[in-house]
């Protein structure tokens, strides 16, 4: 799998809540570093699975759409005499 490549607004944006979260949810505040620190973390340790998991995602869809293609397909076979 290739890395993700995230743009630099993408990863302020991330940061940012990262930051948030820890504030909200812990009362704690984390850094600028801490946190594109724990960002990359996540990316490295984490991120497959998240990544595998949207390919699945994607194979179902093209199976069912392409189960919907095929059923119509039939439907539009002319009958042999």
């Amino acid at each position: 799998m290739e890395g993700v490549t995230l743009t630099n607004e993408q990863k302020a944006d991330i940061v940012h809540r990262i930051k948030a979260y820890f504030n909200r949810e812990l009362g704690e505040e984390i850094g600028q570093f801490d946190a594109e620190f724990l960002l990359e973390f996540f990316g490295s340790e984490i991120g497959a699975y998240y990544y595998n998991q949207g390919l699945q995602d994607a194979a179902r869809v093209i199976e069912l759409q392409t189960e919907a293609m095929k059923e119509t397909l039939y439907t539009m076979e002319e009958p042999i005499l």
